[in-house]
């Protein structure tokens, strides 16, 4: 590891952009959307001199946001520009979901998708261990869903910035990729016609390989959910309209 500069780019296989501005206490995702707009200008330019062939990988926040803005000023084809997306909410809603029923959470079956942020959407309708129904009430599922989404913001007003949970959720895509491995994970990519939605970046389920994104899986939701998700949707694309995208 070393300080380097944009030209140290050449010839790599997957360049990790998690430069902008921090997220201060309080401050939603959505907030940061123009601070951070403005910073990627700068970085994308500069490394696209340099690589026109590797993968991009976003982890700055708003995530689904700059992963769109890093598509579009790359000019890369779409899947290889992708977002950490809803991994690592995935990650933590299967632990709390785990924890609650005595369950280890890799034999949890639960997906984040959406933002990955306020209008992230729970998929209770289809969550299962081993193919059975999750045995929790309406109000386990909201304490489950509310620690889920909140988890950044009550590790940001501990200690100022989220880093550890982030750095293995990259290191996971990395792996995937480099592995070519056919993984499936909740990175944000565009959506096409995804339950209705289209041209906004989005966390879902995405087969993950050496080319990157290489395909991305559609699933039956529950109208609320349906509904939930699309909301979501509205929510980014009326931000990236509002950048003049």
């Amino acid at each position: 590891v070393w300080a380097g500069d944009y030209s140290d780019c050449a010839g790599a296989d997957i360049i990790i952009i998690a430069a902008g501005a921090a997220q201060r206490p309080g401050e939603t995702r959505i907030d940061l959307l123009k601070r951070n707009a403005q910073i990627f200008d700068t970085i994308i330019s500069s490394v696209t001199e340099y690589n026109q062939t590797g993968i991009l990988l976003i982890a700055s926040n708003p995530v689904d946001i700059m992963s769109y803005v890093s598509w579009k000023k790359s000019g890369w084809p779409v899947n290889r520009v992708i977002g950490s997306g809803t991994l690592l909410d995935s990650s933590r809603f299967r632990y709390l979901i785990g924890e609650k029923l005595h369950v280890d959470p890799r034999s949890v079956h639960a997906h984040i998708i959406g933002e990955h942020g306020d209008s992230e959407v729970p998929v209770w309708s289809i969550a299962n261990i081993a193919g059975a129904e999750l045995s929790l009430s309406e109000e386990e599922k909201k304490e489950i869903f509310t620690n889920t989404k909140d988890a950044a913001y009550q590790i940001i007003n501990a200690k100022g910035a989220t880093y550890y949970a982030i750095a293995l959720a990259l290191d996971r895509i990395c792996t995937a990729i480099l592995r070519d491995e056919s993984a499936v994970l909740h990175v944000s990519t565009l959506v096409e016609n995804y339950h209705g939605v289209s041209d906004v970046y989005l966390g879902v389920p995405c087969i993950v390989d050496r080319s990157g994104v290489r395909e991305v899986i559609q699933f039956a939701m529950s109208e609320q959910e349906e509904e939930q998700f699309r909301k979501s949707a509205q929510k980014m694309q009326e931000q990236i309209t509002g950048m003049g995208i």
